[in-house]
């Protein structure tokens, strides 16, 4: 019971009329932004505070036990039973003062001048009073070659207006352009600006709208770059201030013809057909390539879509649920954006029929195949049907990196590397994960996680169970340094190896992320992880290899969600931002995790008030260098190969992932993502949010 149910007299309670910061019209505010408040008796509450729509709190009584406040399901009315308290979110309200429903009161935030909390005529909703001039759209991100109408109403009709930027009309070219007629052009530096329209009839009334101006030139790899940190230290335009139910949401949608277990990939300011356009590009089992306008509503695809072969029935594999229901672009394709190329695998059946992975690599700007691709992905041992292209494809020192899982447990595998060079498409070396005389597996499956380099180019992969003997060459369940050509550096293999490769209790569920360089005594640093849901903290300069009874010859080991079973703990990886680790184990929360002078925190600092179902999920954070982190994470809600689930696109305030900003179920269907697919990674660029889903692309961003 809360504290108002506790004996609080109702003579107390009638002094909490205390101030919610929400002055203009209220509820049942009149256009002058007089207000006239309700009262307990008119909204039929006899417990617990509740607002009066004008900005102040009313208490409305206690109840007599056993009955508690909302107990019967009715915020704020005396019934039976436990009450489950409500959130701002959960309320659609981002300012001033309201109820729980369970004789609570929530702090709701206060608005950003000009906006005053009801100002809109929606209490506890930060708006402008309606005789004030309304620009839409109210907040955008832009790239710097694009351009942006902006319009200016008041009382939903078109007014004459002067437009200007931070407070010079016309702009300039450090702040930007703008037409009278409010054609908006940015300047070539990142930054953040106002675009104002003021009346000419009357000076007094204006309205205001914010521009965020990004260089981000576009994310051309999984997790955002080759040391899969998950991090875009260029996003202006969303922050931690505008990501809520009321100013974001899901803006359209593209409709593609499979399973899109790839991340989407962006690119800032292609040159197409004489413009710049930005560009998202998105893969699907159907063997099928996609570049949309990352900005257009209704969808544009700037070339028409590439079909790179016929799919493979996974009945073909013997493994019918794992990836479904048909196999072909499975991993995340790389980009490269000094050529303008993206390299991509696909998976083919053909006649025979004959089973065949090859290297495409596409021309951004026109989907044309180039440097003679496609080559056939091969090596001497390698059989391709019961081997799936699961990791994301890494470019580093101008060599495509392509590993190699399986299919479930089924048939005879063994993780694979292969490397390509970049411009002839020649093989450069072809590397086994356990030896070739047997079926020793050591699947490199990583949950759709990419091969991680350092600056000096090597190359960090984790595999799955399998054999475990380096006199020969077999590496299961360990974490692996090669040289760029493949070579066998180092490696970390966990002391009960023997334990998890009987239970299939996969490291390999896990992908390794290289992190910054840290102050003390072991600067350079790889962090793994699998379905142990441990954190092992490795020191790249001396990886550990194998302890006879414990880890402790590595630098750290830290529980995340500890796990002896096999589809438990983590399938993916963390993510890293200013100091800090975001992890996302099975039916567990979103923790965060310090990282200072080279030592993880035992013990997460903050964590979600929500746990996650399988499979996890693998966190990206967006942030303006040191500031505005938010962390994002997908939740597939329990995925399952038989069912069709929306999945939940979920926003945290980096600072303390206890904050939850936004989630996609709040807003019912106006938010509705496309089905889940698994191991599905959020992609954030310029101001949106893009999310592959089962026959979507899902955008969300800043809504008008």
């Amino acid at each position: 019971m809360g504290w108002l149910g506790q004996g609080l007299s109702v003579q107390f309670l009638t002094l909490l009329l205390v101030s919610a910061g929400c002055a203009g019209a209220g509820i049942h505010g009149s256009p002058d932004g007089s207000c006239i408040p309700t009262s307990c008796a008119a909204a039929g509450k006899n417990c617990g505070t509740i607002s009066d729509g004008c900005g102040a709190m009313l208490g409305c009584g206690t109840c007599v036990p056993p009955q508690t406040c909302g107990g019967g399901g009715t915020a704020n009315v005396c019934g039976a039973g436990m009450c489950t308290p409500t959130t701002c979110a959960a309320q659609s309200k981002n300012c001033g003062s309201i109820s729980d429903g369970c004789s609570e009161v929530l702090d709701c935030g206060s608005c950003s001048p000009p906006e005053t909390c009801g100002g809109g005529g929606t209490a506890n909703v930060c708006g402008r009073p309606q005789s004030d001039i309304t620009v839409t759209p109210r907040a955008v991100g832009l790239t710097t070659t694009q351009r942006q109408q902006f319009q200016a109403t008041m009382q939903a009709s078109s007014v004459p207006v002067t437009w200007s930027v931070d407070g010079v009309v016309g702009g300039n070219a450090s702040v930007g352009s703008i037409s009278s007629a409010g054609l908006y052009a940015p300047p070539n530096a990142a930054g953040r600006h106002n675009v104002t329209a003021t009346s000419i009839a009357d000076p007094s009334k204006s309205g205001t709208a914010s521009v965020a101006v990004t260089d981000y030139p576009g994310t051309f790899t999984f997790h955002n770059d080759n040391q899969r940190t998950g991090q875009n230290l260029r996003e202006l335009a969303l922050t931690p201030a505008v990501v809520n139910q009321d100013r974001f949401g899901k803006l359209f949608s593209c409709p593609i013809d499979g399973y899109a277990y790839a991340q989407p990939l962006y690119v800032a300011n292609v040159s197409i057909g004489g413009g710049f356009r930005n560009v998202v590009y998105v893969a699907t089992e159907h063997n099928t390539l996609y570049a949309f306008d990352a900005d257009a509503n209704p969808c544009i695809e700037v070339w028409p879509h590439q079909t790179l072969g016929g799919s493979v029935p996974p009945v073909d594999t013997g493994e019918t649920g794992d990836v479904v229901p048909e196999i072909g672009i499975t991993s995340t394709p790389v980009i490269d954006p000094e050529t303008g190329t993206l390299y991509v695998a696909a998976k083919t059946k053909e006649a025979g029929p004959t089973y065949v992975h090859r290297l495409h690599a596409i021309d951004i700007a026109t989907g044309a195949e180039k440097f003679g691709g496609p080559v056939e992905l091969a090596a001497a041992g390698f059989d391709p049907l019961p081997h799936l292209q699961r990791p994301a494809l890494l470019l580093n020192g101008g060599t495509v990196y392509v590993a190699f899982g399986s299919h479930g447990d089924n048939n005879s595998w063994h993780g694979w590397v292969f490397g390509y060079n970049a411009i002839t498409l020649a093989q450069i070396f072809a590397w086994s994960s356990t030896n070739l005389g047997s079926n020793s597996q050591g699947a490199i499956w990583q949950s759709g996680n990419g091969p991680a380099a350092d600056s000096d180019g090597n190359i960090y992969l984790e595999t799955g169970n399998g054999d475990f003997d380096p006199s020969v060459g077999s590496y299961g369940d360990s974490v692996i340094k090669l040289s760029p050509t493949g070579a066998v550096l180092d490696y970390f293999t966990p002391y009960n190896e023997a334990d998890l490769n009987a239970a299939d209790i996969d490291l390999g569920s896990g992908g390794p992320i290289v992190l910054p360089d840290q102050t003390g005594p072991t600067p350079h640093l790889v962090l793994a992880t699998g379905k142990t849901g441990i954190l092992y903290v490795l020191d790249r300069d001396n990886m550990g290899q194998k302890g006879a009874v414990a880890d402790d010859q590595i630098v750290q080991s830290v529980g995340v969600q500890p796990n002896l079973t096999d589809t438990g703990g983590m399938f993916g990886q963390p993510a890293y931002w200013n100091g800090n680790l975001y992890a996302v184990a099975i039916d567990d929360y979103a923790k965060a995790f310090t990282l200072l002078d080279g030592t993880v925190s035992d013990v997460p600092i903050s964590q979600s008030a929500t746990p996650f179902a399988y499979p996890g999920a693998t966190p990206a954070v967006s942030a303006f260098g040191a500031s505005n982190g938010v962390v994002w994470a997908l939740e597939g809600n329990g995925y399952s190969p038989s069912a069709s689930v929306s999945v939940v696109l979920h926003a945290y305030d980096a600072n303390d992932l206890a904050t939850e900003l936004y989630n996609s179920s709040l807003a019912g269907p106006r938010d509705a993502a496309g089905a889940a697919v698994k191991f599905a990674v959020p992609t954030v660029a310029n101001g949106k949010v893009y999310v592959g889903t089962q026959a979507e692309l899902t955008v969300y961003g800043l809504l008008p």
